[in-house]
């Protein structure tokens, strides 16, 4: 099968025509030419206006929910989700049933999704259940395949705990992936500590709660000298004590959620469900910090922390309403509106996971497979509920407008368009 994609501009750091508009010819999966007005003959031509083309997109922190709650998601349907993002990879949290905390269950995952149109990479967990008392076999599950270690949802409060964890991944150079939130403080917090939520009448999650566990955590890794990856990390003060310690050498990275960068917990004022998530959304001056970060380069990746939910789970009081958006269709489009330009952007989702986590490297250029993401950056659009391709249909954005829209990805010789 062959493609040809005309008159795009090529985006990545590491491609030889970076920056340059060229056509670019696919041959059985393969980048087999790019030139100037390429005349082959093509099964299928991508061509429009404005179009950009980047190394293909990773995801590093969603939930599929399979197995045991493919009623919220599947594999099959997260993995269309996230190609209509412009995902080629994405990582798959282990909060599901049973947990993803032994190498049987990481090959279930890998097995199921090998002729999926995007690479599912699970996360094993840290502890067995995900529960934060026993490890879990990280080795083994490394060696089927986990890319990274995490209990997902339910951040690990033993410290003795963590400690171990972070030494026993040093044997394989893993990485602990982290939602630091200690729930000794704020655990009836439905969301942030402070005006808005005394207003609502709702109890607070304080920002010291996540602050306070970045800060021992930060210990730990320097203590170990091992690897952590923070993610969902939600104030200014969290975002200085990750520079900090990565200017004194600590091995420690994180990653924001797009909608951390769009909204804040005045947003809440109307009690939607839909924005009720952990780590809360914050002050808009901890929005506008985020915002800084990602522009200055001290945040490290953008991660969906894609969460469906079904229809009863938010539908309902607040109050027992479940935690979590979708939000791998709509990143990139919420990134863009929240005034994070298409370089930043590549940086953050393509080349940076795939550094910090030890993917192969993906490099737009002749002889290598192709594993690209194809978008139009200029592009603003009001998202709708059509556009939906998760099985849940849980998003705040939808009516809002997005700036840059995905045209789909071709992830060797799987092609996904959004048509």
């Amino acid at each position: 099968m062959t493609i040809l994609i005309r008159k795009a501009i090529i985006t990545g750091a590491g491609s030889p025509f970076d920056g340059q508009q060229k056509d670019i010819l696919i041959t059985d999966g393969i980048i087999s030419r790019i030139g100037d007005n390429i005349k082959e003959k093509a099964d299928s031509v991508i061509e429009y206006d404005g179009l950009q083309v980047s190394p293909g997109w990773v995801d590093i922190f969603a939930h599929f929910c399979d197995p045991g709650y493919e009623f919220k998601e599947t594999l099959q349907t997260g993995a269309k989700a996230a190609a209509a993002g412009g995902y080629t990879h994405v990582f798959v949290l282990p909060n599901t049933n049973p947990v993803i905390h032994s190498k049987s269950q990481v090959e279930y995952i890998k097995e199921k999704s090998r002729s999926l149109p995007v690479n599912i990479h699970p996360i094993g967990a840290i502890s067995k259940n995900a529960e934060g008392k026993d490890l879990a076999e990280m080795y083994d599950m490394y060696q089927s395949g986990a890319v990274a270690f995490s209990d997902g949802v339910n951040a690990v409060q033993s410290a003795g705990v963590l400690v171990k964890a972070l030494q026993y991944v040093k044997a394989f150079d893993g990485v602990l992936i982290q939602v630091p939130q200690d729930r000794s403080i704020g655990v009836h917090g439905l969301i942030n500590e402070g005006i808005v939520s005394t207003r609502l009448g709702l109890p607070g999650k304080p920002a010291i709660a996540e602050e306070m566990m970045v800060s021992r955590d930060i210990e730990l890794v320097e203590y170990a000298a091992s690897r952590m990856h923070f993610t969902g990390i939600s104030t200014g003060r969290s975002v200085d004590l990750v520079k900090k310690a990565k200017d004194k050498g600590v091995k420690v990275s994180c990653s924001v959620t797009p909608y951390h960068l769009f909204f804040s917990d005045e947003n809440l004022m109307n009690y939607d469900t839909n924005l009720k998530v952990n780590p809360p959304l914050r002050t808009p001056e901890n929005r506008q910090a985020l915002c800084d970060a990602v522009n200055n380069g001290w945040i490290d990746c953008i991660a969906s922390h894609h969460f469906p939910h079904e229809w009863d789970a938010k539908t309902c009081e607040f109050e027992y309403a479940g935690y979590g958006m979708t939000g791998l269709e709509t990143a990139f489009g919420v990134a863009g509106a929240a005034g994070v330009s298409p370089e930043r952007w590549i940086e953050l989702c393509s080349m940076n996971p795939r550094k910090l986590f030890g993917l192969p490297a993906a490099v737009i250029q002749e002889g290598q497979p192709a594993d690209i993401t194809l978008f139009q950056p200029g592009e603003s659009y009001i998202f709708e509920e059509s556009q939906i391709r998760s099985k849940s249909k849980n998003s705040p954005f939808i009516g809002k407008e997005l700036k840059g829209k995905v045209i789909g990805i071709i992830n060797g010789e799987e092609v996904f368009l959004n048509t």
